[in-house]
């Protein structure tokens, strides 16, 4: 494929607007002790998805063992314990009277043969008893590739298995130095195999051309990836990667066509787009 040049155009402008939809889901979220990625990740859109009633809850603590050269997430030596969690957020979840929920955990290296799996497991099974209209939406770590492990988050059924790849696979290693593109890979092939709704996301503007970003989508559709986002990165502090490039808008608008000739379900694009935003639109 011709590759693109691809010049630095204008950096997102952010929408901050507190509403009472907002404020809503900061008492919940508050009051019952919980931590949210929108919050820890910075994300763009909290306001927006905060004012929808949704919001994507973190489990497992807000200390990750990772340290990822894009993410703002706290790392170090967790110390969380906490085996009320999955109770907690499924009372959440019903207050907030949700519909379709996400919920995401920071990387939990240090318990092994098992990476939080089971806390995942007894979350996804607390929100499906107390909640039982409420779609289940994961976004998992890649519990170190172990089989036994992303079994127990498959055997709970959750509506829809998204892991991220994150960038394309020839910057991996400088953007996620703890992980490994191709076990991502494996995790997205597995939740496909395992017969899951199964999601991928991935940032651009970290020095990616045109042609690897399609060749990214090219290999998680073709193991049966159906739902995909793609946004902007964007630099949380100085102290992570900086910012290459601010993609065009008609360029994510060309990654959505793209993407839909390739056959997934559902393409996200967009340069304020994160890995749950608007994911109540992907449940078949």
């Amino acid at each position: 494929m011709t590759q693109k040049m691809i010049t630095k155009s204008i950096k997102p402008k952010i929408r901050l607007q507190v509403t009472d939809g907002y404020r809503f889901v900061n008492d919940v979220v508050q009051k019952n002790r919980l931590n949210t990625v929108c919050e820890e990740a910075r994300c763009p859109n909290i306001y927006e998805c905060w004012d929808r009633r949704t919001a994507t809850i973190m489990i497992l603590g807000d200390v990750c063992t990772r340290a990822c050269g894009f993410c703002s997430v706290k790392t170090g030596k967790p110390r969380w314990d906490d085996p009320l969690e999955p109770y907690r957020t499924a009372m959440a979840v019903k207050k907030m009277d949700l519909k379709h929920v996400v919920i995401t955990s920071v990387d939990r290296d240090d318990l092994k043969n098992d990476y939080g799996a089971s806390i995942w497991a007894e979350t996804i099974d607390q929100i499906h008893y107390h909640v039982p209209s409420c779609n289940v939406e994961v976004l998992t770590p890649d519990f170190k590739g172990f089989k036994p492990s992303l079994l127990k988050v498959f055997n709970s059924e959750p509506e829809i298995f998204s892991h991220n790849v994150e960038c394309i696979e020839r910057i991996s290693k400088q953007v996620r130095t703890q992980a490994n593109w191709k076990r991502s890979l494996g995790v997205l092939e597995f939740s496909v195999e395992n017969n899951l709704r199964t999601k991928t996301g991935m940032m651009v503007g970290l020095g990616e051309r045109f042609d690897e970003v399609i060749d990214t989508m090219r290999q998680v559709a073709d193991i049966g990836v159906k739902l995909f986002t793609i946004g902007q990165y964007l630099q949380p502090t100085k102290n992570h990667l900086p910012v290459e490039r601010y993609v065009e808008e008609q360029e994510f608008n060309d990654y959505k066509d793209i993407g839909l000739e390739m056959g997934f379900d559902s393409v996200k694009s967009g340069s304020l787009v994160r890995s749950s935003y608007h994911a109540d639109e992907g449940v078949s």
